[in-house]
């Protein structure tokens, strides 16, 4: 791709909230790009706004399918960027074939997400969000409260990547014996201590599963009737990576039997249509989140766990980065960004 002028290049952003605008707006001070704000998605229904721009920047809900990605290449489109780490939402064959150069933020606080999960764990553990509720209406009873010592249980983490590498060490200090899949070893994290065991024998042995593997074919419906069959009564589910990686009714079934014992979830399959949205004053259509909500154990949340100070910040300022290295032809500071 040839090289453009940076500092005259314009930023088309979608899915962007107040707090996109205000770090991207803050840190632009350095790059001096012409930034243009979408609150809504990218997709079919809004790809006719991209105009004059060089650049697109999505998030984890956009949809840029192979007749999005065409669209833009029409319209002049060199880059995607995506200010995340996961590209399951986009066509990478389609912006090979149209030459449109996609980078991705592959690294930017892997102890937010793995904080988060953690936060989770002791938070349907010790049901702190129902003693809050029940304190501030004057009920200090404990009745219904009683949890279990995390110290001294066996952790299932699939996938060992920055974030479940993260957890991993995590919940070693919390003296937890932790067990991991993944395709390769981390061989930092089995001189700690890690034990890397195969998927099934994962699934059989822990206590508390945490899902930190990216969404591909492979992984899609990782969590499924046949594997949730093979885990111990009563497992902690958590998953803060990509809501395809559970068969959400599968899971609904399990947490009817007590097969699923407890269930935290910071993404969920169907959630392009509800998370970063105020929907207070709606009606939620979909009986399958609705379902999931009315049990006592089932904990979720709106795609949080990345949001800290921290890694917003980090975000930005590679996001910038891997746009200005792309204009400029040059080499990504980080390979792992390069995605096509």
């Amino acid at each position: 791709m040839s090289t453009i002028n940076a500092a005259a290049t314009t930023i088309l952003f979608f899915s962007a909230k107040p707090y996109d605008q205000s770090f991207f707006n803050e840190h632009n001070a350095d790059f001096g790009y012409k930034l243009v704000l979408y609150e809504t998605h990218l997709g079919a229904h809004s790809v006719h706004m991209v105009r004059d721009a060089a650049v697109v920047c999505v998030f984890v809900n956009d949809k840029v399918s192979a007749d999005v990605v065409e669209q833009l290449a029409a319209n002049g489109v060199k880059i995607i960027a995506l200010r995340c780490a996961g590209f399951n939402n986009i066509d990478i064959a389609a912006c090979k074939t149209h030459g449109i150069k996609v980078c991705r933020v592959p690294a930017y606080s892997p102890e937010a997400v793995a904080e988060h999960a953690l936060a989770l764990i002791m938070t349907l553990n010790r049901k702190t969000h129902k003693a809050y509720n029940r304190v501030r209406e004057q009920n200090f009873s404990l009745n219904g409260l009683l949890g279990f010592n995390v110290h001294g249980k066996t952790i299932g983490v699939i996938g060992t990547g920055n974030i479940g590498h993260a957890f991993c060490k995590m919940m070693l200090g919390l003296c937890c014996k932790v067990i991991a899949f993944d395709l390769i070893a981390n061989k930092d994290l089995v001189a700690l201590g890690v034990d890397y065991q195969p998927l099934l024998t994962v699934l059989a042995q822990a206590e508390i599963l945490s899902l930190h593997c990216p969404l591909n074919e492979q992984t899609h419906h990782l969590i499924n009737e046949t594997t949730i069959a093979a885990m111990k009564k009563g497992v902690m589910l958590i998953n803060t990576s990509r809501g395809g990686l559970i068969d959400t009714k599968a899971a609904i079934k399990a947490l009817k039997t007590k097969q699923i014992g407890y269930l935290g979830i910071d993404v969920y399959e169907q959630e392009d249509k509800l998370f970063f949205k105020d929907l207070s004053n709606d009606i939620i259509i979909d009986d399958t989140i609705q379902r999931l909500m009315s049990f006592p154990n089932v904990l979720v949340t709106a795609h949080q766990a990345f949001f800290t100070e921290e890694a917003m910040a980090q975000i930005t300022l590679t996001t910038f980065q891997n746009i200005q290295h792309l204009l400029l032809g040059q080499p990504l500071a980080n390979k792992a960004a390069s995605i096509a």
